[in-house]
């Protein structure tokens, strides 16, 4: 099949290189040039673990193709994929639909046969309606199907989720959509991937609803672990406990400092916003935000606290800067609120990601940037495990308490023992268990 690709960032790349891979013919579109000329050279704008190969590949195979050029892109295409940004509105949090509507008009100008325009952005209810509203509007003769295809992409195993995924949902209000959109996935047959075909307003809430529940049980889980910490309990085990139940299932039950990212956040913000509007506010979900938000900055008063109270003029080290590992994004990244949490308390940051530092770089001020982990501890009074990353769970405890200047860890996702930072000298802070004691 043909397909075009509107947006080339995180969804757009990585969905347009696996239909690719699966021996469709893809054309990803952007409007950043530069971003185009760098695909064109084989740099990747994020980084996604073997991402880079799958593109290349790709590329030599002719299946796969950059442009900043829609229109011949979408003439003849039997499938356009709107793959843009839906960031939270300025103002009221609600999803900015600006560059899904945009796109919509240029598609429209650019269509020559009957097609499908499927949203892949995470959009509220009723996008769909509006988009094929706007199609139609600008060319009462197309002959065209609308549907919905909600992505479901975790960063850093990005290429897996798409090719071996646990559901396909695809929304469609009629039978040749729907059936160009089964076309679509047909290679993933072999993979016996369910797909769930429904109406499109039905597939479009079940992607809010799908993230507003994991953020959901993270929030849970937190709250279970401040709870842990006051009466003595360890959250880790509490998890297993519950997770062991199949009816909750052990996923997003580890306690941290909040969720970040470019899913949760915004879209449970959406969600919120959306049920306000329709009269049917979500409390639940409501809460879940409030609560989130509020964790970040608690994570920084633990810090301060392991501190003895104060950390005014103290050095602080960070490992991870991510909002989760695997990945180079920062969008409302934990680590983003602890810095600014400790900075106003008066410490001296030094931070550390092993992918993270060009993006954090005009997000935070006043923060030293170190070449490795154990750069990153020399001489600091406290260091915090931030991004649970691979590199930091088999650091060289001794190592690091020789060349701290205070030996308290911090450990906000719980990548050590205890007993095994006790140890090697260090003061153990995680979170959901009662501290070590020196």
């Amino acid at each position: 099949m043909r397909i075009a690709m509107i947006g080339s960032g995180y969804v757009g790349l990585v969905s347009g290189a696996c239909l690719a891979d699966f021996g469709h013919e893809v054309v990803c579109i952007d409007k950043d040039p530069t971003k185009i000329a760098a695909l064109n050279e084989g740099r990747m704008p994020i980084y996604e673990p073997g991402l880079d190969a799958l593109v290349a590949e790709n590329v030599r195979q002719k299946r796969l193709a950059f442009s900043t050029d829609l229109k011949p892109a979408v003439a003849g295409a039997q499938a356009v994929f709107i793959a843009v940004g839906t960031p939270s509105r300025r103002g009221d949090g609600f999803a900015d639909l600006s560059y899904v509507y945009a796109a919509a008009r240029e598609i429209a100008e650019a269509l020559t046969g009957y097609a499908v325009v499927v949203t892949k952005s995470t959009v509220p209810v009723g996008t769909g309606d509006e988009v094929e509203r706007i199609l139609r509007e600008a060319r009462p003769d197309l002959d065209i199907g609308v549907a919905s295809n909600p992505e479901f992409l975790r960063e850093g195993a990005a290429i897996g989720d798409f090719k071996r995924p646990d559901r396909i949902v695809i929304g469609a209000e009629d039978a040749r959509a729907a059936a160009v959109m089964q076309e679509v996935y047909r290679p993933l047959y072999l993979n016996q991937a369910p797909i769930l075909f429904t109406g499109r307003r039905t597939a479009e809430l079940t992607k809010y609803a799908a993230n507003a529940f994991l953020a959901t049980k993270i929030t849970f889980i937190n709250e279970i672990a401040d709870l842990c910490e006051q009466v003595g309990a360890n959250v880790q085990e509490v998890a297993r406990g519950i997770g062991l139940d199949n009816r909750i299932g052990a996923k997003f039950l580890h306690a941290g400092p909040g969720y970040g990212g470019s899913c949760f956040p915004k879209d449970t913000l959406a969600l919120v916003k959306t049920a306000q509007d329709y009269g049917t506010p979500v409390r639940i979900v409501e809460t879940v935000v409030a609560v989130n938000d509020q964790r970040k900055r608690a994570m920084a008063r633990k810090v301060i606290a392991a501190c003895g109270g104060s950390v005014r003029g103290k050095r602080v080290a960070l490992l991870g800067l991510t909002f989760k590992p695997n990945t180079d994004d920062m969008r409302d990244a934990p680590s983003l609120s602890i810095i600014a949490g400790l900075q106003d308390a008066g410490a001296r940051i030094v931070a550390y990601d092993p992918e993270g530092m060009e993006q954090a770089r005009p997000l935070l001020q006043g923060v030293d940037y170190a070449e490795d982990a154990y750069a990153c501890a020399e001489g600091a009074d406290a260091l915090v495990i931030v991004t649970e990353w691979n590199a930091f769970r088999a650091l060289d405890l001794a190592r690091l308490k020789a060349m701290m200047a205070a030996p308290v860890l911090v450990d906000l996702r719980n990548v050590y023992a205890p007993d095994e930072a006790r140890r090697h000298g260090l003061r153990h802070v995680g979170v959901g268990a009662l501290a070590s004691r020196d």
